[in-house]
């Protein structure tokens, strides 16, 4: 399996020194047609079943449609007229980031739209927005993963810096279902695509510190299909729960934090509020120990209708919820109630409450409780959140938790004990006992409730909160010098 990616990784990378196309790119670019335009026949040969060409092309108008509601919606960055033009032509920086052929007019099915108006020109970040021409040379490319639709791989561009590309999966479920079932390869090819632009059309809408940042896209022509579309975003790590539950509270309670900042900036974005359909792990990353959702192409921004509240039946595996229906007819709060549930059965059960400070144990006990109850909007779930880190940042936290010295320290300024580490949980390095300390009094108390404690050595490194690690050690019979690092002993007596 390893050589099999190995080789795909390595064609991958190669296409686009050749100038070709990646087996595993996506979206063709046609302009939409014009008004009283047909838009011509099928985009490929091949039976139709089940429905035929015309299904085909009505689930692709219909994808069509939500992205163009999703492009202009709302008084966000980018809202406004919809632009007529590929994408490419959108990116600041001249004719170096062009396509490297001019657009052309692809047939498509029977009554399907063209390709939808592309994301505001705006930039996520600084800088021009990265096209065709900073992936000829990309270098370590590297499978990532795949899903239902999507491919994903890692690569290093030219300047060194390392990015994700996302890409429809050929050899995907919905590809190749779409094939099976109506056999025009192309026309299901822009069916599956249609996914990959509305999350690059939500990407530049809904930007936010949590959400992944979108840098560029490219099209090329690959195999039977012209003008597949690469999207170039920020690269992440995946999210390991059973890694994070061995990691520390600290590190835990901020991806908790970034969930609560997302899930607040999706309830009140410039599209109105948004759900995540498909809310799970999988659907985020970690980029320098901050959450952030990468996978949005089964949000949905619309409320449900309703004519009671019999139709707001919010329903998940181990309980349902009843929400009240509006004057106006729609559930109210239901995209927002249905972030939250999943915050809290995926992150907030697991996450928050373990290993915490004891001073620190009620709160978070009442936003777990109160998530898990739906007692609580996603603006009070945040403010919580936040009145935690202020008390944990502040140091308030200790002021009923930490008692006096009951022994003298010795301090040996800039000094370190190299060996007679102990392990401890949850710890900052696996082979050792590495804690953060809000202040010297914190570190005391905790070399104190350990019974093989009998020295700490404070760095000059800090936590994202700016708290000092500390290592605590089992003794000093070999004490170095380290100009970096203040050793405390323990007197005897």
């Amino acid at each position: 399996m390893r050589r099999r990616r190995a080789v795909v990784a390595a064609g991958f990378c190669a296409s686009f020194l050749l100038g070709s196309v990646l087996n595993v790119l996506f979206a063709p670019g046609s302009e939409p047609p014009r008004p009283g335009q047909s838009p011509g026949p099928s985009a490929a040969p091949g039976p139709s079943r089940r429905g035929g060409r015309g299904e085909l092309a009505r689930q692709i108008r219909a994808r069509y449609e939500e992205v163009q509601r999703y492009s202009r919606g709302g008084p966000g960055p980018g809202a406004g007229r919809p632009e007529r033009r590929r994408l490419m032509d959108l990116a600041p920086g001249g004719p170096g980031l062009q396509r490297p052929r001019p657009p052309r007019a692809r047939p498509l099915p029977d009554g399907a739209p063209g390709w939808p108006p592309a994301p505001g020109p705006g930039s996520p970040g600084p800088g021009p927005r990265l096209g065709c021409a900073a992936l000829r040379n990309v270098s370590g490319a590297q499978y990532v993963g795949s899903g239902y639709t999507k491919a994903v791989y890692r690569v290093r561009l030219p300047g060194g810096a390392a990015v994700a590309l996302k890409a429809v999966d050929f050899s995907g479920h919905d590809l190749g279902s779409c094939v099976r079932e109506f056999g025009a390869r192309r026309g299901c090819y822009r069916l599956a695509a249609h996914k990959l632009l509305k999350e690059m059309v939500l990407l530049e809408r809904l930007r936010h510190p949590n959400v992944l940042q979108l840098y560029g896209y490219c099209y090329q022509d690959s195999e039977d299909i012209p003008d597949t579309l690469t999207t170039i975003t920020e690269l992440g790590a995946p999210v390991e729960m059973i890694q994070l539950l061995q990691t520390s509270w600290e590190d835990r309670f901020r991806i908790c934090l970034s969930l609560g900042r997302l899930l607040h900036h999706l309830a009140h974005s410039p599209l109105g509020s948004v759900t995540l359909l498909d809310f799970r792990p999988r659907q985020f990353v970690l980029v320098d120990g901050e959450l952030k959702v990468t996978d949005l192409d089964d949000a949905r921004v619309e409320e449900t209708p309703c004519s009671g509240s019999a139709d707001c039946i919010l329903e998940f595996p181990a309980r349902n919820f009843t929400l009240p229906c509006s004057a106006q007819g729609w559930c109210e709060a239901m995209n927002e109630k249905r972030n939250l549930y999943n915050a809290y059965r995926f992150f907030f059960t697991y996450l928050l409450p373990h290993s915490a400070p004891p001073s620190l144990r009620p709160l978070l006990d009442s936003i777990v409780n109160a998530t898990g109850e739906l007692t609580w909007g996603v603006d009070e779930t945040l403010a919580q959140l936040e009145k935690v880190l202020h008390l944990y940042r502040s140091g308030q936290y200790l002021q009923n938790s930490t008692a006096g010295s009951r022994a003298e320290y010795q301090r040996l300024p800039d000094s370190t004990v190299p060996q007679e580490d102990y392990r401890c949980w949850p710890s900052y390095h696996h082979g050792s006992c590495l804690l953060s300390v809000f202040n010297l009094a914190e570190a005391v108390d905790i070399c104190e409730s350990h019974a093989q404690c009998r020295a700490f050595v404070v760095t000059n490194q800090t936590t994202w909160t700016g708290r000092q690690l500390v290592f605590f050690k089992t003794g000093w019979s070999h004490v170095v010098p380290d100009p970096s690092k203040t050793t405390y002993v323990r007197a005897s007596g």
